[in-house]
């Protein structure tokens, strides 16, 4: 590894393989709005939800996918229109965005309290992820985690894979900042050394990109994440590096 390098990494999607637990924190917090849906989540809209996941910016939003996906809307018409049937949905409640935030993380907190081998059981890392972060970490590489998750359950997700980054060094959902103005602060203060981002979604790393003072920003697109094939070829087109999870594993 070079040791000129500074790590951002984006934690669902390229670290922790979140999906079924976030579709089931949907389920369980969409019941708290939505009373006619049953108690537990079938495996059918599970599965679904794991196709339609690419949609969510952040995790809150899992209550609508599940929602559409209970009323019978497919995930191929979640992946191709999700902010117009978001906003259609939306505009049947009675609760904000920070509102709908706060339900989502105050179920899954329920979710820990009352079955917190289960939950974690449903947030596996990726494959190698774990010797790999234990590499950077061993080798004294500054590394960050940059999320829209809340940042209490990444740290539990660390701690009971014994990774040990610094809750200083976790950036999520509470910081209310996008992720380019985090990479900014990484990088002024690590002026000497080169930012390398790892993210999953498409969008976050357009923005960096598009950033003047981020020009030497390393992108790299995870495409064993949350994304489409739409996606990855997209980020071919505008000159991001697209790579395989062997590839983050064994040369980055």
């Amino acid at each position: 590894m070079n040791q000129s390098i500074v790590y951002a990494l984006d934690f669902d999607g390229v670290i922790c393989d979140s999906a079924v637990e976030t579709g089931v924190a949907g389920w369980k917090s969409a019941r708290k709005i939505w009373p006619d849906m049953p108690e537990s989540c079938p495996d059918a809209i599970v599965e679904q939800f794991c196709r339609a996941r690419p949609v969510l910016e952040t995790g809150y939003e899992a209550i609508f996918v599940i929602r559409l996906l209970f009323e019978n809307i497919s995930a191929k018409s979640i992946l191709a229109d999700f902010e117009a049937l978001k906003i259609t949905l939306q505009k049947q409640l009675t609760l904000n965005e920070d509102e709908l935030k706060r339900l989502f993380g105050e179920t899954r907190d329920q979710w820990i309290k009352s079955a917190a081998d289960d939950w974690i059981k449903n947030n596996p890392l990726f494959p190698g992820i774990k010797d790999k972060l234990s590499a950077v970490i061993l080798q004294n590489h500054p590394c960050y985690i940059v999320t829209t998750k809340q940042e209490r359950f990444v740290q539990q997700i660390l701690s009971a894979n014994d990774i040990k980054i610094p809750d200083q060094a976790i950036f999520g959902l509470e910081r209310k900042l996008k992720k380019d103005a985090i990479l900014l602060m990484l990088q002024q203060k690590h002026p000497d050394q080169t930012l390398y981002f790892v993210e999953d979604r498409l969008p976050p790393l357009l923005d960096v990109q598009q950033h003047a003072q981020l020009k030497t920003t390393q992108l790299f697109f995870a495409a064993w994440g949350y994304n489409t094939a739409e996606d990855k070829k997209q980020a071919s087109v505008h000159s991001i590096r697209v790579i395989q999870l062997n590839d983050f594993l064994a040369h980055l």
